[in-house]
């Protein structure tokens, strides 16, 4: 919890005052007592209603000033933790975005969304009882002994014995819930993960009625999260019977050897009612205190998690990497014997793959599911690392390019059609924020989507759910397309982002490419041999490694692995009256 104190830094201010103004609500009450034993001892005693008025407009004094008092600490506590909570929240989905695809793979989305709202919420609620409660309570407690001790030393042994006890007990508390907390946290992780696919999965949840199970193990989840609370909650729950035992029986014993006092005349009427009054500020305050342990355990296992996030740091960094010059005459892209894993061990997903793609042409990529297509076409806007070897763009290795640089080169178009809320210009211009209707205009008739944008009644001005969920899955990867297509980059990828065209659509889309984007470097990442067989280069990919590069026609001729995927889609094809090559 304190690594996350920094971000308290711009609200200094307002993190002193309101500790301060609650320490001054504090002192006003420790006075309370000793007014209401002078009204007892004098005023009562003595029958003197005057006097009586008076320091009941003493009491009245401090109430109001006391009052006064802690609604500004109760303002500039807010202020702050909101403050601190905000500048949480910018600071942890900053660092979020500067991980590489690797750690956000290796972390997972529900756990960084949870972390970023949940776990967020828990510190900024920490943070608040803290600046309310964390000096307050103690000085209460200690001034409280203090003020006692001036009334009566023998029986501030009472309040000394019991204050121990106490700050054992809170301690014990907080030491066996912070655990489950944690665990919580974890759970919820889950549930939040599970809540998360069946949303986006429901469909096909409800195609094959699975309704039942994904509600039985939704139900398990949780239960299991239930259930952990539960154990928390009573752990926790057992925080003020046992405060309220320790304070009430030290009650008893003051009013016990209290009462004696007063009958020797050692002590007045008053004094042992300040002594009682004391005492039940310590209770008062020790709740308080439980209250914060509670809120500050959770905050704990929050901070824990949130922490957890920001040590980790990107494998994939351009820090120190100035702009470079492009070489005109190298290639656009180059492989230099690559190999590539995702674990960091001997488990390639990439194996020794060398290749060059000159200005200008058009490489197909094709091979089996899970063969390494789109990890190899991620390597070139440095999503990951490479394991071994070099990948280089216009001559430069992609290590030693701002990303800024690199990526603004590269339109790429990912195997899912990922598209945001917000209008049809607004997602066309997510690669180039400039971009006038006439470069989107363009954009959208090379990828075939044009027709369809021009019959919606706003244009370029139609509103977009989220995921693009109100067109169809054709019409979001053209739109992907034309997005990526927006401000003419260099090299454009195309991974798989074909899959959802009919046949048609498909060949009019490769005849616009090829015909409309001369100079720019296009890879095609496809599992049909229609949509690469005119490409200038074909990579044929088995188990990471190419089984073959060159032209649709010297791969018939030279490739086996290639034969066998045309052979396959021909006959699967035939089947359906269409020829895979046509």
């Amino acid at each position: 919890m304190l690594k996350l104190f920094r971000y308290l830094k711009n609200y200094k201010l307002q993190s002193v005052l309101g500790p301060l103004f609650k320490l001054t609500e504090a002192c006003f009450e420790l006075i309370v007592p000793i007014v209401m034993a002078k009204i007892i001892d004098v005023g009562i005693a003595e029958g003197d209603s005057g006097y009586i008025i008076a320091m009941g407009g003493v009491l009245v004094l401090l109430g109001v000033l006391g009052l006064a008092a802690s609604l500004t600490a109760q303002f500039f506590a807010a202020r702050a933790s909101l403050g601190f909570g905000t500048e949480l929240r910018r600071e942890l989905f900053a660092h979020i975005n500067t991980l590489s695809h690797k750690e956000i793979d290796r972390l997972g989305a529900s756990t960084l969304v949870t972390r970023m709202t949940v776990d967020i919420n828990q510190a900024q609620t920490g943070v608040n009882m803290l600046l309310r409660l964390f000096l307050r309570s103690p000085f209460i407690v200690i001034g409280a002994v203090i003020m006692a001790f001036t009334i009566s030393a023998k029986l501030t042994l009472i309040f000394l014995i019991a204050s121990p006890l106490l700050a054992l007990m809170i301690f014990l508390v907080m030491k066996l819930t912070v655990p489950l907390f944690r665990r919580i946290q974890a759970k919820l992780d889950k549930t939040t993960l599970s809540v998360s696919e069946n949303l986006s999965g429901v469909r096909v949840i409800r195609a094959f009625s699975r309704q039942e199970d994904e509600e039985k193990q939704f139900r398990k989840n949780a239960d299991d999260l239930l259930s952990l609370q539960i154990k928390a909650g009573r752990i926790s729950a057992l925080t003020n019977p046992c405060t309220y035992v320790i304070v009430y029986a030290a009650i008893i014993v003051i009013i016990w050897f209290g009462g004696v006092n007063v009958n020797i005349g050692g002590l007045t009427q008053g004094e042992l009612i300040a002594l009682i009054s004391y005492m039940n500020q310590i209770l008062l305050a020790l709740l308080a205190v439980a209250l914060l342990v509670t809120s500050m355990t959770r905050a704990q296992a929050s901070s824990h998690r949130i922490n957890e996030v920001f040590e980790v740091t990107s494998s994939v960094t351009d820090e120190g990497n100035s702009a470079v010059t492009p070489d005109s005459q190298a290639p656009a892209v180059a492989f230099d014997n690559v190999s590539f894993s995702y674990h960091d061990n001997e488990e390639y997903a990439l194996k020794n793959i060398t290749f060059t793609a000159a200005r200008g042409e058009t490489v197909g990529i094709i091979g089996g599911t899970g063969c390494g297509k789109t990890t190899l076409v991620s390597l070139i806007p440095r999503f990951y690392d490479v394991s071994s070897g070099e990948v280089r763009v216009s001559g430069a290795n992609v290590r030693k390019y701002p990303f800024r640089q690199l990526r603004g080169g590269i339109g790429f178009v990912p195997q899912k059609a990922e598209l945001f809320r917000g209008t049809v210009r607004e997602n066309l211009r997510y690669r180039k924020r400039d971009a006038s209707d006439a470069e989107i205009t363009e954009a959208l008739d090379i990828a075939q989507a044009l027709s369809f944008v021009k019959e919606k009644p706003e244009g370029l001005d139609y509103k977009l759910n989220g995921g693009g969920k109100n067109l169809s899955g054709g019409q979001r990867q053209r739109l992907t397309i034309a997005r990526a297509l927006v401000g003419r980059p260099d090299i454009l990828i195309l991974d798989d982002s074909a899959s959802a065209l009919d046949l048609a659509t498909d060949a009019a889309l490769r005849r616009a490419l090829a015909a409309r984007t001369e100079g720019m470097t296009v890879f095609i990442v496809s599992q049909r041999v229609s949509s690469i067989r005119h490409a200038d280069k074909i990579i044929v990919l088995d188990d990471g490694a190419v089984a073959g590069i060159g032209t649709h026609e010297q791969l018939l001729a030279s490739c086996g692995l290639y034969n066998e995927i045309c052979l396959s889609q021909q006959y699967s094809d035939s089947g359906k009256g269409a020829g895979a090559n046509g």
